[in-house]
């Protein structure tokens, strides 16, 4: 399991270019993937799961996602985490209701986890295809 703290198989150095894309994982606001908790990571990676799948990306959803590989992940630690991850412009958070907020990723918070996967990609020579004619 991961903590608030972890940083996995990552090095605590800030990665260099990516050999796929040549850009560094940085969001537009300063962001990189270093400077995320494992947590904040597989929060970022629910939300985007939650809407792949057409789901509302509430606490309570965001928390179920996370919990197979977290354990029981308690309020103050979720919501902690994901008015972080609002801080730094990679969610945005939205009245559902008088009493759920909703949770979604900015264009920042996908890509950044696009470039992570590219990198990811890259490291297992994986490839990715073209969906428009043109080869990656």
């Amino acid at each position: 399991m991961y903590d608030d703290y972890s940083r996995g198989l990552e090095s605590p150095d800030r990665p260099a270019a990516s050999t796929v894309t040549d850009q560094q994982l940085i969001a537009d606001g300063g962001t990189t993937w270093g400077d995320l908790t494992g947590f904040q990571r597989d929060t970022l990676e629910a939300i985007a799961r939650l809407e792949r799948d057409d789901e509302t990306s509430y606490g309570l959803a965001i928390k179920r996602r996370l919990e197979p590989q977290h354990g029981e992940v308690n309020h103050g630690r979720l919501y902690t985490n994901l008015d972080a991850l609002v801080e730094r412009g990679l969610v945005e958070k939205s009245e559902l209701d008088k009493r759920t907020n909703q949770y979604v990723l900015t264009d920042d918070g996908r890509g950044l986890l696009l470039q992570r996967a590219e990198r990811l990609m890259d490291a297992c020579e994986i490839g990715l295809a073209a969906t428009d004619g043109g080869s990656r």
